[in-house]
C-alpha cells in the first residue's frame, strides 16, 4: 500500500511511497502530511470471526491488511511490547460503567498513557529500519504531556537513534514533567521550551520542513523524522484499538452482530479521533465519532460550525492540558480523505497565512456524517469524576470530558465507547481537587498520597518512583533558541 500527500504533489512526476518511507520521513510536500492511498475492507464477517483474537493477533492482521513493507519478524517483535503492558492477554480492557456505556481503558503501558499503545511498536519498527539501512535518525517529538514520556520510553538507548523532546515549560503536570526529565538513557534530551504546545509543535514542522536544519544534521550524517501523530506510523496503530474494543464487545455479547456503537474521543491533536475515522471507514460500525474539546474549543466549532478559526484566540491552560491545543494536526487527513489534496491546499495555505478556513456547506455536511462535537469546561469534569469515584471508578480529567458527549450528542439508542486517555496518577492534583471539590492544587506527590489514602486505590510504583530520581535535564529555553539547541545536542 501507498502512502500520499495531502497537501498533493510538487512534482507532476512524483508517486506514492511505501510505508517505511513514510514512517522515516513523515514530512510531506508542501508541508503536508502522508495519508493511505487507500485502506483497507473489513468484511461483516470479520467481526465474527475475529472477536476471539488477542490484542497482538489482531494488530498483526490489520497491519498484514495494509501491506506495510516490514518484515514479519520486526512485526512479531514489535508487538511482543505489549507483553510489557499490565495484562499481556488484556492490553487495553473494556470497562462497563453504565448499562449503556464503556471504557476502553488505553493507559496499561509502562507510561500510563494511550500513546504507548502506538510508540511501543512504533519505535521498535522505525529504529529497526534505521539501523537495517545503516543510517542514523534524529527523531523529533513535541509533547502536551504523554507523547514525550511515551516517545523517550520507545527510544531509550535503541541504536542509530537520537530524540530530542519538545515540552511547553509549565503546561505539563509534575508526573509527566518527570517522567521526561529524569529519563537518563544518553540517546535522549529533553528541552522545556517558554511557551505552549502549539509554539512546540510548530517548531517541529518547522524543522521537518527546514533544509538548512537537514543541511546541519547530514554534516553528521543524520537524517530527520518524528514520533508526533505526524508521522503515520503513530496513527496505524491507533486504528486497531477502535476495532479491539468493538470485538471485546461482541464477545462479551454486549452489542449484537453489525450492531453500531458510539466512539467518544477526548481530543486535542485529533489523532485517536483519526483512528475512529479510518477504523469506521474501513468498516467497523460505528454510528459516530464524538468529539469532546475543553476550553480550547477549535475542534468542536470546526465540526459544528465549519469554521476553523484561531485568529483571537489564545490557548487556555485546562485541567486537561493534553488536549490544550489550537492547531490541531490530525483534521488535515480527514480534510484530504473528504475533500482533496487541492481543497485541503487551500485550507492548510489559509490556515497558516490568515489564521482561518472556512468549510462549504457540502463540506460540513459531509464531515458531520462522520463526526458530532462539543466542548466541556474544568467544573464539568470534576463533578464526573467526583461522581464516577464515588462509584468506584477512577477517570483521568481528558476522560471526563467525554461525558459531556455522551449525554448530549447521543441521536440513538446505542452503547458508547469512551477512549480512556490517560491514568489518574499522571493528574492528581486536580483528581484530588475534584474529589474534595476544593480549589486548592496541591503539590502532585502530595495529592497523589491523599486521593490514594481516601480511595484505597494503590498509587502505581513507576509513578510513585519519580520523586526520587535525579532530574537530568534542565534546559527551558526560548522558541528562538531551539534549533541552536538541538544541534548542540548531537554534535556533542
Amino acid at each position: 500500500m501507498n502512502f500520499i500527500p495531502t497537501r498533493g504533489y510538487e512534482k507532476e512526476s512524483e508517486k506514492g511511497v511505501p510505508f517505511s518511507t513514510a514512517i522515516l520521513n513523515p514530512g510531506a510536500d508542501f508541508g503536508g502530511l502522508y495519508a493511505p492511498e487507500s485502506l483497507p475492507k473489513l468484511k461483516e464477517a470479520f467481526f465474527i470471526e475475529n472477536r476471539e483474537l488477542s490484542y497482538k493477533e489482531l494488530a498483526y492482521k490489520i497491519l498484514k491488511m495494509f501491506e506495510i513493507d516490514i518484515d514479519e519478524s520486526v512485526i512479531d517483535e514489535a508487538l511482543s511490547l505489549y507483553d510489557k503492558f499490565d495484562d499481556p492477554k488484556d492490553v487495553a480492557p473494556v470497562v462497563k460503567i453504565e448499562n449503556d456505556l464503556f471504557v476502553n481503558e488505553l493507559y496499561h503501558g509502562p507510561t500510563r498513557a494511550f500513546k504507548d499503545m502506538a510508540l511501543q511498536p512504533f519505535g521498535y519498527i522505525l529504529s529497526n529500519l534505521a539501523k537495517k539501512i545503516e543510517k542514523k535518525y534524529l527523531i523529533l517529538a513535541a509533547t502536551s504531556g504523554d507523547t514525550g514520556p511515551a516517545t523517550l520510553e520507545a527510544f531509550a538507548n535503541k541504536e542509530n537513534i537520537q530524540v530530542v523532546c519538545l515540552y511547553p515549560d509549565g503546561g505539563t503536570s509534575d508526573v509527566q514533567r518527570l517522567q521526561m526529565v529524569t529519563e537518563s538513557a544518553p540517546n535522549l534530551k529533553v528541552i522545556g521550551i517558554k511557551g505552549n504546545f502549539d509554539d512546540a509543535q510548530s517548531a517541529l514542522k518547522r524543522l521537518l520542513a527546514s533544509s538548512s536544519f537537514k543541511e546541519q544534521l547530514k554534516k553528521s550524517h543524520i537524517s530527520l523524522s518524528a514520533a508526533n501523530s505526524v508521522n503515520f506510523g503513530r496513527i496505524i496503530f491507533q486504528i486497531i484499538y477502535h476495532i479491539k474494543a468493538y470485538l471485546s464487545l461482541s464477545q462479551k455479547r454486549e452489542i449484537k452482530e453489525g450492531e453500531k456503537i458510539y466512539i467518544t474521543v477526548p481530543s486535542g491533536n485529533f489523532g485517536n479521533a483519526l483512528g475512529a475515522y479510518y477504523a469506521k471507514k474501513m468498516g467497523l460500525p460505528v454510528e459516530k465519532i464524538l468529539i469532546t474539546s475543553n476550553a480550547n474549543n477549535v475542534l468542536s466549532e470546526l465540526i459544528n460550525d465549519g469554521v476553523y478559526d484561531i485568529r483571537d484566540k489564545k490557548l487556555i491552560l485546562t485541567n486537561s492540558p493534553a488536549m490544550d491545543i489550537l492547531k490541531s494536526s490530525n483534521v488535515e487527513r480527514v480534510l484530504f480523505d473528504k475533500y482533496g489534496a487541492k481543497r485541503t491546499k487551500e485550507m492548510m495555505d489559509d490556515l497558516n497565512k490568515n489564521g482561518i478556513y472556512t468549510l462549504s456547506k457540502d463540506e460540513l455536511d459531509s464531515l458531520q456524517k462522520d463526526f458530532a462535537a462539543i466542548d466541556s469546561d474544568d467544573e464539568y469534569g470534576q463533578k464526573i469524576i467526583k461522581k464516577y469515584a464515588k462509584k468506584g471508578y477512577v477517570l483521568d480529567p481528558h476522560t471526563a470530558t467525554c461525558f459531556r458527549a455522551y449525554e448530549n450528542l447521543k441521536q440513538k439508542d446505542l452503547k458508547t465507547v469512551i477512549c480512556s486517555t490517560a491514568e489518574w496518577t499522571k493528574f492528581a492534583p486536580t483528581m484530588l481537587m475534584a474529589l474534595e471539590q476544593s480549589d486548592e492544587k496541591k503539590p502532585d506527590i502530595e495529592a497523589l498520597r491523599e486521593f490514594s489514602k481516601k480511595l484505597n486505590i494503590e498509587i502505581t510504583p513507576s509513578v510513585k518512583s519519580l520523586f526520587d530520581k535525579k532530574i537530568v535535564h534542565d534546559d527551558v529555553v526560548d522558541k528562538d533558541d531551539i534549533e541552536s539547541n538541538i544541534l548542540q545536542f548531537i554534535q556533542s
